[in-house]
């Protein structure tokens, strides 16, 4: 299945929310196809799999082949999409730049030999730093302005074209679409007539987005792209409290606007949290032209996919064991600050304020 027409694949594709439930799946013939698959692969001699406890969209287990730990991701979602493939490339891109991301041992979305497409990667003996944030250790200062760098540092990748890359020819990483308008207004409608729907939106509310979008409809007319993580989040970040050992999960990769990751991060956290992370960032290159309004755009773009995934994998119905919510929060809670995050983002975007007014909210 082709991405061309894909915003963001876990609310677009056919089988939309695939793999945002919880998931307890267990499958030995699965299981057993994977292991001939990677021992074929890696030609391994010893190869154990053990069930991981992923918490994105994919199923995963541990690996440990001739003594090398892998971690191993498989999508067998009913669409047969061979993004892992794009990923991959993505991966070796950005770790030959010298930024810390997995080494990819084997990948393969044939599907002759295994019902799903999969990928072996170098299993890192950290867990993720959303973990840390949640009890409250975190070294946030230290980390935002390494996630900013990070970010600066993997923007020297430049695509050609925008949006979702053709995984027809997944090395060479080409967006799909001429204009970047094209890719950031891919979907919008669903996505906004899908919360009016089930009553996030008011179609009050939703006609003001499209209004406000609209005006501002010239900050989308950039003469090139870069790579965008296009997901970045602490649960896909590893490391310690106060170091990044890997960057993961570039499967939702584009090329796209340089503040869109920036964006991103303020979907989650706050003020000072971003304050750092843009320092960072400027520590490596510049802010582009008009950035402050740029990063409005692009986190009520972000913001509205958030609250459809939220609304439509019911994360709003979750406890605090969910990586989404803080703990003693609530899926109320997510509720609350998804539209306040929304709001925020209108109203910088109508002012071209500064991101001051993120204020202390955390989720």
């Amino acid at each position: 299945m082709s991405r061309r027409d894909i915003y963001y694949w876990k609310c677009d594709r056919a089988a939309a929310f695939h793999g945002t439930q919880l998931r307890v799946e267990s499958d030995s013939v699965l299981e057993a196809q994977l292991h001939a698959a990677m021992r074929a692969k890696l030609g391994c001699k010893q190869l154990t799999l053990s069930a991981a406890k992923g918490q994105g969209n994919h199923l995963t287990w541990d690996a440990d082949a001739d003594g090398q730990s892998m971690f191993v991701r498989l999508e067998n979602g009913p669409e047969q999409d061979d993004y892992i493939m794009v990923e991959s490339a993505v991966m070796q891109r950005v770790r030959a730049l010298g930024l810390p991301v997995p080494q990819v041992f084997a990948v393969d979305a044939s599907r002759r030999h295994v019902a799903g497409a999969w990928q072996a990667i170098e299993r890192i003996a950290f867990p993720d730093l959303n973990q840390w944030f949640k009890q409250g250790v975190l070294d946030s200062h230290r980390i935002a302005f390494d996630i900013g760098a990070a970010v600066a540092r993997w923007q020297a990748i430049q695509p050609a074209g925008f949006g979702a890359f053709d995984s027809a020819q997944p090395n060479e990483l080409r967006g799909f679409h001429p204009r970047y308008e094209d890719y950031f207004r891919l979907r919008l409608d669903q996505h906004l007539g899908f919360l009016v729907e089930r009553r996030f939106l008011t179609p009050e509310q939703r006609a003001e987005i499209e209004r406000v979008i609209n005006d501002h409809q010239k900050l989308l007319r950039i003469d090139h792209g870069c790579l965008v993580h296009k997901d970045l989040a602490l649960w896909n970040i590893l490391g310690s409290r106060e170091h990044i050992a890997a960057f993961i999960d570039f499967d939702d990769a584009i090329s796209g606007d340089p503040v869109d990751d920036l964006s991103l991060l303020a979907c989650f956290h706050d003020a000072e949290f971003l304050r750092r992370a843009f320092a960072g960032y400027e520590s490596v290159r510049p802010l582009p032209p008009e950035h402050r309004r740029r990063f409005w755009l692009h986190l009520l773009r972000n913001m509205i996919v958030k609250a459809v995934i939220r609304v439509g994998a019911g994360y709003f119905d979750r406890s605090d064991a969910f990586f989404l919510i803080p703990s003693g929060a609530s899926g109320g809670t997510l509720r609350e600050f998804t539209h306040a995050r929304l709001n925020a983002a209108l109203n910088g975007l109508r002012g071209g304020s500064g991101i001051e007014t993120l204020g202390d909210l955390k989720t």
